[in-house]
């Protein structure tokens, strides 16, 4: 039997903070350079990179700073003297933490009338830009559940069953995003007022020894089965459209994905990715020009293959590939902004206390 145990969180001002090689360059680069603030899973594809950056002049350095959610938090600890000059890859989990602390200078992107209102979060003040949307979700080691016979999760509250003791690594909410995108998914499952609340649920889950990690990176590679030699779980908090890269970068020829996602109603949480221009930064113009960027075709066409996620932009080719491969939830939880916004640091607090203490 595994014990339940965590892995504590790093203090936010000592996170890492790194750029790649090609954004180092761009620190000696005579002219304007453009800072992008973002999480470490990002990935810029290079054509695309090359493409804005010979249209406008303007030179990229991707700055990463660990998961969504302690990237916002660090962006708020700086905002006096911000660390760069766009924000991106905030969420509609995490949005009105950003918004509240008046993290970000208005713009309204070019471009828009191409997204549809769904995504507009911001009540037309364009604070913030969306740019990207997935759905958080489990993914499995199809490989584990067929050579132990065990059949795939169904219900969240499946999740508890002696069958799943010790299976499932989870991500810390108030760090990332996508743990707390899970979180929302429990909260909009259980509540808060009936005999069985989300709570309860995850007290149970801590009992049947999850594992709790900080973020995405640290779970999906480091813990999750099906990725990684030294991984103990088979499940893991991913996104649906996390199968197709299983595919594309296998150092293996392969058709078929070794991971899938679950997908049944109520276990998956609608994500919302935004772009914004940090309101200290001396650079509105080029951070304006990126913005657009993001938003138009190029960009969005290259998201499926580069982050694994669907771009908003509703004029964007999805490739072959990632359409057989990734199948949306036709009924994901939602909650409704307003409640996220009124909740989300008790709900966080209360998880806390729960699952950490």
């Amino acid at each position: 039997m595994k014990r339940w145990f965590v892995l504590l969180l790093l203090a936010v001002l000592v996170w890492p903070v790194y750029a790649d090689e090609a954004d180092e360059e761009a620190e000696d680069t005579v002219g304007d350079v453009l800072t992008v603030l973002t999480y470490d899973s990002f990935v810029l594809d290079d054509d695309v990179r090359a493409l804005f950056e010979e249209q406008t002049g303007i030179t990229l350095r991707i700055v990463r700073l660990s998961d969504a959610g302690a990237m916002v938090n660090q962006a708020i600890l700086t905002r006096d003297n911000p660390l760069g000059d766009v924000l991106y890859g905030v969420d509609n989990t995490f949005l009105s933490r950003a918004l509240n602390a008046d993290l970000f200078a208005p713009y309204e992107a070019a471009g828009l009338d191409a997204i549809p209102e769904e995504f507009r979060l911001d009540d037309g003040e364009f604070r913030v830009t969306p740019v990207t949307f997935g759905d958080v979700c489990l993914n499995y080691d199809v490989a584990y559940f067929e050579e132990n016979e065990l059949p795939v999760p169904e219900t969240l509250a499946d999740l508890t069953d002696e069958a799943y003791r010790g299976l499932l690594v989870a991500l810390n909410p108030a760090t990332s995003s996508p743990g707390l995108a899970f979180l929302m998914a429990t909260i909009a499952e259980f509540g808060e007022d009936d005999d069985y609340t989300y709570l309860d649920f995850w007290a149970d889950l801590a009992a049947n020894d999850a594992l709790i990690v900080p973020g995405w990176s640290a779970a999906y590679f480091g813990e999750f089965t099906a990725t990684s030699d030294e991984g103990e779980y088979p499940l893991v908090v991913s996104y649906a459209s996390s199968p197709p890269a299983e595919v594309l970068f296998n150092d293996l020829e392969i058709e078929d994905a070794p991971t899938a996602s679950i997908i049944a109603d109520g276990m998956c949480f609608r994500q919302v990715e935004f772009a914004a221009i940090l309101a200290n930064s001396p650079r509105y113009e080029a951070a304006s020009a990126f913005i657009d960027f993001l938003i138009d075709l190029p960009f969005q066409g290259s998201l499926p293959f580069s982050n694994f996620v669907f771009p908003v932009n509703i004029e964007a080719e999805l490739p072959e590939l990632f359409t057989e491969m990734v199948t949306l939830p036709e009924n994901p939880a939602t909650l409704p902004f307003d409640e996220i916004d009124a909740n989300r640091e008790r709900w966080i607090q209360e998880w806390t206390e729960t699952v950490l203490r």
